[in-house]
This record gives structure tokens, C-alpha cells and sequence, in this order.
């Protein structure tokens, strides 16, 4: 096949890619910058130039393909209704151009928003005061009834790996600015974790195979405390560790704070019976113990 991929460059982008060209499929990757161009080429991708608001672009894009993967989000939380609004006409412009052709569309999507402290499944639906972003997810399903192969994959908020610039490089950072590597309260809430190269080949099984309306979750540890995280932290800076109350973690953490204090263990038992999947890479305090957030 032929997939179209917004993101290609990107984090997840950079480990999906190379699966499906290992798949045997050809790639087509969303450019908005010469430097994106760049690496989706080194990639052994053909590039496609255009962007999120661009959405001429993108209907371009999903015509050329037999399969869309849509990874690309614009993360600007000082502005998130916008960035949830450009990722839903993204989304209907790949809807409007893939109806009634059963080809693919796989959208990234995560777990805020559903029903925390319980293990969150692949049976889950968000509530009615969910992330807004879940609503695209919804729609996304929705899609099997105009004739497309939709599906969400649910990413655990730390997909790790040497490179990462996410939650996890965000949070080390704030420990060396801080001098101290800090959790909020008893740090006992739990993070979902997946190595990045475990996510690429998720995605590309789930373009050869995932029937319509599948939600997938990309996790290989259920949920890692936020203590022992901030713990590895420490002791590979060579800091102290502490509780920081709920009432200062917005003072100390910043923007991350509200996604800190998540306690959203998620079990991805469904996704590897139904896809065969069997996570391989490191475990997220490996990779902080081999330094590759700390080196």
C-alpha cells in the first residue's frame, strides 16, 4: 500500500515510517518545512509538502494513498480549542476523501479524559466532560458507516526512547532548573508507558490489519509510578527527591503539572491479541537509568 502520514518527521512519525517501509508498503510523508523534507527523505519516504491548516494539501495527500496514518497535532495548550479544531477538519478532510473506498485512516490519540484510577481498556469511551480531543477520536469510528477502515490509536502519555522530547525530557528538566527532582503529593499515581520503536511497529500492524472502528492502545507498561520515575531522576542528576503538594505543583511543574498528577494506568491486553502485538523495547526507567534523558 501506499500510506499518506501527517507527522512523518515527528517523534512517533520518525519510528512509524521505517515500519511500514518494512512492511513492504510505500510512504508518503507531510512536510511543512525543508528540515521535515529532509528527514522524511532520509527516512526513505517521498515527501509531501503542506501542513494542518493547509487542508487542500492534505485532501491531495489522502487521494494519492491507500491508507492515511494522522499523527500530527498542533501542541499549543495555550490555545488547545484551536489545535482541537484544525485536527478535527484534518480529520474530515481525510473522511470526505477516503468515503466509500474502505481504505484506512488511524488517527494518534491518548487517554485523557477517560475514566481514571480504574485500569482504563480498550472498551473505554470517553465521558461526557472528556479532553475534546477524544471527540475526533469518536468521530474517527464513526467513520465505518461512510465506508472507511477507521481507528484510533490510544498512545500511553509517554512514548519514551532516546531523543524524546516529551513529558519525560520536560520533567528532567524541570528537576535540574528546580535542583531537586520532584512528585506531587505521594507519587503514587501511574503513568502508562511504550518505547517509541514498539509504537512504530504497533502503527504499522494496525494499517494491514485492524478492521473498522478499532481502538488500539499503544502501551507496554500498564502504568509506572510517578515516584519511582522522579526517584530514577534523582539519582542520575544527583539530586535530591521530594514530595511537592498538590497545592504548589503548578508553581514548581509548570504547564506539566496537570499531566504529572494523572493516575491513568491503561492495559493494552486487547490490542496484543487482536494484533499479535508483543512490546520488545526498554522499559521506560531502563531508558532513564541508560541515561538517555540524563546523558
Amino acid at each position: 500500500m501506499r500510506v499518506f502520514v501527517t507527522g512523518a518527521s515527528g517523534w512517533i512519525g520518525s519510528s512509524v515510517v521505517p515500519e511500514l517501509l518494512a512492511a513492504g508498503h510505500q510512504v508518503l510523508g507531510l512536510a511543512r518545512s525543508d528540515e521535515s523534507a529532509a528527514a522524511i527523505e532520509r527516512a526513505g519516504a517521498e515527501v509531501h509538502r503542506g501542513s494542518l491548516d493547509d487542508l487542500a494539501s492534505l485532501r491531495a495527500g489522502a487521494e494519492k494513498a491507500d491508507a492515511v496514518v494522522h499523527l500530527a497535532f498542533i501542541h499549543d495548550f495555550a490555545n488547545f480549542g484551536a489545535s482541537v479544531a484544525a485536527d478535527r477538519a484534518a480529520i474530515e478532510a481525510f473522511g470526505d476523501v477516503l468515503a466509500g473506498s474502505d481504505r484506512a485512516l488511524f488517527i494518534a490519540s491518548g487517554f485523557g479524559g477517560l475514566p481514571s484510577g480504574a485500569t482504563i481498556t480498550e472498551n473505554d469511551r470517553p465521558g461526557p466532560d472528556a479532553n475534546p480531543r477524544l471527540e475526533n477520536a469518536r468521530l474517527v469510528l464513526e467513520l465505518a458507516d461512510r465506508g472507511i477502515r477507521g481507528g484510533v490509536l490510544r498512545y500511553a502519555p509517554t512514548v519514551h526512547g532516546a531523543g524524546d522530547h516529551g513529558f519525560m525530557a520536560a520533567l528532567v528538566q524541570i528537576a535540574r532548573d528546580r535542583g531537586v527532582s520532584g512528585y506531587i503529593g505521594d507519587g503514587a499515581n501511574r503513568w502508562p508507558a511504550v518505547h517509541v520503536s514498539d509504537a512504530g511497529r504497533l502503527t504499522a500492524l494496525a494499517v494491514d490489519k485492524a478492521p473498522a472502528g478499532s481502538i488500539l492502545h499503544g502501551v507496554a507498561e500498564q502504568g509506572v509510578p510517578v515516584r519511582t520515575v522522579a526517584e530514577v531522576i534523582g539519582h542520575k542528576l544527583e539530586l535530591p527527591v521530594r514530595s511537592v503538594p498538590a497545592a504548589e505543583a503548578d508553581a514548581h511543574f509548570g504547564w506539566l503539572a496537570r499531566f504529572l498528577a494523572m493516575d491513568a494506568p491503561a492495559s493494552s491486553e486487547i490490542t496484543r491479541e487482536r494484533m499479535g502485538w508483543t512490546p520488545t523495547g526498554p522499559t521506560l526507567l531502563e531508558d532513564l537509568e541508560s541515561g538517555a534523558y540524563t546523558g
